[in-house]
């Protein structure tokens, strides 16, 4: 999609992300996770928390869109990006009072918002976007400083790359696992919740989510990535038996504390590249749907409390 200007673009990528991170957390049923009507392997969040937090992101997002708009892919832009990213990270635990709902998804999003803003292009391929988002992530940010986090403790007790694995080899489960079964989906007829079902199952087949392993351990995550796989060859959650699998993943993962919150991270991510890039936001109008679905959100779930 091509845009007239950095605050169009900005307006607009803002407003996509946001709701890519609310569709996500509102899909159900989501094994381990919270989606809209309960809670998943977490005590500290709900969906309520999760919608307010993907709201409070959504300035941050149009920073760094606005930023990026036609600029060069270069160590300038990520050390800027990463700066909006942190102040991200900063109004996320102000709108959660301290609880990590996000931060993944600031690092994914962010990453994919910098790349399409400075592309500005009407088409482009997955490919292409892999690699520039791939080499946007690979370029070192000095004012980070050592990540201290969950996943970055798992990283180093599980010997994988993680995260900045995922984004320094470009997203490869948002491009090559999420974006094709997405669309699979679709193409079969299926309704777009199964479809998104499909597309995280896809996802959690394969991921080395760090949320399970700091969780749960590594057989956890062997497990999760046998039970996904078994619904992927049951045809999916549009047949009972992908349901019926799906539900039990979900008990199964409650019951061992594990929740794929990378996997969410990464359907989110799929969802906002989807909207843009290949099907949904193609004109200012589609902002205005998007704007109205999410105040549909609002009124449907303002009184959940889970």
């Amino acid at each position: 999609m091509k845009w007239q200007s950095a605050s169009e673009c900005g307006e607009m990528l803002s407003e996509a992300a946001t709701q890519a991170l609310i569709q996500e957390v509102a899909l159900s049923p989501k094994p381990g996770l919270v989606d809209k009507y309960q809670n998943g392997s977490h005590t500290d969040l709900n969906y309520r928390l999760m919608y307010r937090s993907a709201e409070a992101l959504q300035n941050s997002f149009y920073h760094i869109a606005k930023r990026a708009y036609e600029a060069e892919l270069n160590q300038a832009l990520r050390e800027d990006i990463g700066q909006i990213g942190r102040v991200a990270e900063k109004n996320m635990f102000l709108a959660t009072e301290g609880v990590n709902t996000h931060k993944g998804a600031i690092w994914a999003l962010g990453l994919f918002t910098a790349v399409m803003a400075s592309m500005n292009s009407e088409e482009i391929s997955r490919k292409r976007l892999a690699r520039l988002v791939g080499g946007l992530a690979l370029l070192k940010d000095p004012s980070a400083g050592a990540a201290k986090t969950n996943g970055r403790q798992a990283e180093i007790q599980y010997n994988i790359s993680g995260a900045k694995g995922e984004a320094g080899s470009g997203f490869p489960h948002v491009t090559e696992v999420g974006l094709p079964m997405l669309w699979n989906s679709r193409k079969k007829g299926f309704t777009e919740k199964t479809s998104r079902l499909n597309t995280l199952v896809a996802i959690m087949a394969s991921l080395s989510d760090t949320c399970v392993l700091h969780r749960a351990g590594s057989e956890a995550l062997a497990s999760m990535h046998d039970k996904a796989s078994l619904i992927l060859l049951s045809g999916g959650v549009a047949y009972k038996d992908g349901r019926d699998l799906l539900l039990e993943l979900d008990k199964e993962l409650i019951e061992k504390n594990a929740s794929p919150g990378g996997c969410a991270d990464m359907l989110a991510a799929t969802l906002y590249i989807d909207a843009v890039c290949f099907n949904s936001l193609k004109t200012s109008n589609d902002l205005k749907y998007l704007r109205k679905e999410k105040h549909i959100h609002e009124y449907t779930h303002a009184g959940v409390s889970r």
